[in-house]
Formats: structure tokens, C-alpha cells, sequence
């Protein structure tokens, strides 16, 4: 699990990953590209991206998501143990 404070604007460019990848827009909007499909998202929206699907996601306010990955994040373990990050 992921808790992520994103100011607006700010785009995750177009990639994929093993992982299924769900998660929550607690506060905030933004558009995710999900395959061929564009999603409108904002506060209390959820949803669900399959693992090897190519996504994107640009916020259009500041934002509060929660993302949850299956499997775990090995390349996010070092920040969870360091709390420093």
C-alpha cells in the first residue's frame, strides 16, 4: 500500500508493470489513460489496473491516492523500511 500527495498537474508518464495495481482518489482529480480508455477520476473514485496494461496519469488538482500493488513493490520496500524517505 501507497499513500501518494501529488500536486496538480503532475503527469506519470505512459508505463506498465507485473503488478495489479488498485487504488483510491481521497482527495483531489485527476485523468488516468488505462489502455485505450481515459478515465476521469476524483474524490472517492477507485480503480482497478491489470498487471502488463499500459497506464498514465496526470492530476488535475493536488491530490491524496492510495495505491495498492500485488505483488509487492520490491522497488518501493527500501522507502516503506526507511522513514526517513
Amino acid at each position: 500500500m501507497v499513500l501518494y500527495r501529488i500536486e496538480a498537474e503532475k503527469v506519470f508518464p505512459l508505463h506498465n508493470h507485473p503488478h495489479a495495481q488498485f487504488g483510491t482518489f481521497v482527495q483531489g482529480s485527476g485523468e488516468f489513460k488505462v489502455g485505450n480508455e481515459m478515465w476521469h477520476m476524483k474524490s472517492g473514485d477507485s480503480y482497478f489496473i491489470p498487471p502488463g496494461v499500459m497506464h498514465e496519469v496526470k492530476t488535475t488538482e493536488n491530490c491524496v491516492i492510495i495505491d495498492f500493488f500485488t505483488p509487492e513493490r520490491e522497488d518501493y520496500l527500501g522507502e516503506a523500511l526507511d522513514p526517513e524517505k
